[in-house]
């Protein structure tokens, strides 16, 4: 007998162009867990509402993230790449977990103080309990594994804390789910300014978008900040040179990184050149990608099927775990 794979659970927020920091943080992980674990990969439209509550651009904004997503490697297929609004039970799990979340413990949470101090204007009651809903996406699969960044560690210990008293008040229903790890270190994408990481959010003149055109990635790359070059031997890099040598680790070829090294090493690194050969293997790694999007966008029919089958996937799957959340919680009547 087949032994039955592990679950894994993810969201994607509908909001801004991916990134090649969300390729190397978080998607090319993804492509390897969808043939070892059962995988549901959400794109978040209701959380993208606390603090989007304007929907004008919703439906495009989930069409361009499962086009992004679909163009790096995800197989609707083999993974369930489903919107979060497209599974009803969620908003009944949410309710239920509501009951067993406290006022204190949400307003302590890292990402709603930021958010009250961004948008002082709009503290809703979903901005407060994001934290509930996003235990709701994980648990209604009763998943094993998230794959998560250091800032939504907080979250998911929250979502197992949620799941230990679901499961002490009306029976065992929940397993705590587990941050997922490779094995590897998470490789954070530097930002071409030398400070901090690509961002969505940032300044988009020094993050290559996966939608970028090539003039548009090399103009980017030329700019990635340089200085006068090293002036002894073997001297260490700066943290803006060890950034971009960072860059080119990502899609260059070894023999390519080993002679530009040696070159700084040597105290005779060209800068122009040095940008212009990365700036040419962005190119070479984005552009596949994107022109998988533009192929992906235009079409509507295949889009909607993708949703459609995703939608059959994760309902299948929230069924089966309500049925058993209501048996346990007393609420089946007849």
């Amino acid at each position: 007998m087949e032994k039955k794979k592990e679950i894994v659970m993810s969201g994607i927020r509908p909001t801004g162009f991916l990134h090649l920091g969300n390729y190397f943080g978080a998607i090319r992980n993804y492509i390897k867990m969808q043939d070892a674990y059962e995988c549901y990969f959400m794109v978040a439209d209701l959380h993208s509402l606390t603090t989007h509550p304007d929907t004008k651009e919703l439906k495009q904004n989930v069409e361009r993230v499962l086009a992004e997503n679909i163009a790096c490697g995800l197989d609707p297929e083999k993974a369930a790449l489903y919107c979060q609004s497209h599974l009803p039970e969620t908003s009944e799990l949410y309710l239920y977990l509501n009951m067993l979340a406290y006022k204190g413990e949400l307003e302590k949470t890292t990402t709603f103080k930021d958010k009250v101090r961004q948008h002082p204007e709009n503290v809703n009651a979903g901005l407060l309990t994001y934290p509930v809903l996003m235990a709701t996406d994980i648990l209604i699969h009763r998943a094993s594994y998230v794959p998560v960044g250091k800032d939504q560690e907080q979250h998911l210990e929250m979502a197992r804390n949620f799941a230990q008293r679901f499961n002490h008040r009306y029976g065992n229903i929940f397993p705590e789910p587990a941050a997922f790890n490779f094995g590897e270190n998470l490789v954070k994408v530097p930002s071409l300014d030398g400070s901090g990481k690509m961002s969505k959010s940032e300044n988009g003149m020094s993050t290559l978008f996966l939608a970028d055109e090539d003039d548009m990635i090399r103009k980017k790359v030329m700019k990635a900040k340089t200085d006068s070059g090293p002036t002894e031997p073997n001297s260490p890099k700066p943290e803006y040179i060890e950034n971009i040598f960072g860059l080119m680790q990502l899609v260059s070829t070894p023999d390519v990184i080993a002679k530009f090294d040696e070159d700084y090493n040597n105290c005779n690194i060209r800068y122009g050149d040095f940008k212009k050969q990365l700036a040419e293997d962005m190119v070479k790694f984005i552009s596949p990608i994107r022109e998988k999007i533009n192929n992906i966008l235009p079409d509507k029919k295949y889009l909607k099927n993708v949703m459609e089958m995703g939608a059959e996937k994760g309902i299948k799957s929230t069924n089966a775990t309500m049925k058993l959340v209501r048996e346990a919680m007393g609420l089946k009547y007849y």
